[in-house]
């Protein structure tokens, strides 16, 4: 996994955050982490601060001032790892939702298979939930089939957090254009990068729900996906 980085970012996650870097590191030699963490107040970025003492040169902190949302964290990052050499760009959570080792299958996917984006599904062959309640399964599951059906991407995990980007993918994205923050984030890069008509490959994953710490979800959040996807329609429909 050469000119590999994985991008956590993190709000109150010191019960995971350890765990979850040693985990990623375990995966490969080679790969670097970025935490990207706001301000967290259980101290999650002090904790980070003391492992890079471990992981010279491979694990890099931004401390941001406040809670400034994940697509905020991100394109920060983003725009970080673009300012050095990295060829291949994750998104990840702290929580261990993402397994990590299912991190060197998404970098073959894009290294050695061609695809300009890769996708942890977990609707690509059923539905691959673990520990969440039936409702909250309905609604991710629902709300990936409402962005289908709006968008017109053939992507059937729409609000994936788990990705991997090539290099130049994240170039053909103009970046400072991204304006949602919450999961309507996830769902704005896939159809940026799918108006590009880059090649985007899902990739069959597990998913997880979190046994420690809490959920960020929250009714705006929600609310943001619901409305953001049939604003970024109609602003692809006026564009061309």
């Amino acid at each position: 996994m050469q000119d590999a980085i994985v991008i956590i970012p993190t709000y109150n996650e010191i019960d995971n955050i350890e765990a979850i870097i040693k985990a990623v590191f375990s995966q490969s030699d080679a790969i670097h982490v970025l935490i990207i963490d706001d301000n967290s107040p259980d101290l999650t970025g002090e904790k980070v601060k003391e492992l890079q003492a471990i992981y010279n040169n491979r694990l890099f902190l931004i401390s941001r001032k406040g809670k400034l949302g994940l697509g905020t964290a991100y394109i920060y990052g983003f725009k970080w790892c673009l300012a050095r050499t990295y060829k291949y760009i994750f998104e990840m959570d702290a929580d261990f939702s993402h397994d990590p080792k299912d991190l060197i299958r998404l970098y073959n996917t894009c290294a050695l298979e061609g695809a300009d984006m890769s996708i942890g599904s977990r609707y690509i062959t059923g539905v691959n939930v673990v520990n969440w309640p039936m409702g909250r399964v309905l609604m991710s599951y629902l709300a990936s089939k409402y962005v289908r059906i709006i968008t017109g991407m053939k992507i059937n995990d729409t609000t994936a957090g788990y990705v991997c980007y090539k290099r130049e993918t994240l170039e053909a994205i103009d970046l400072n254009r991204i304006k949602f923050i919450g999961y309507a984030f996830q769902i704005e890069m896939k159809f940026r990068a799918y108006l590009k008509k880059l090649k985007i490959v899902e990739v069959p994953v597990i998913f997880t729900d979190r046994t420690k710490g809490e959920s960020k979800i929250s009714k705006g959040i929600i609310s943001e996906a619901v409305f953001g996807v049939i604003s970024m329609k109609i602003g692809s429909i006026f564009k061309k």
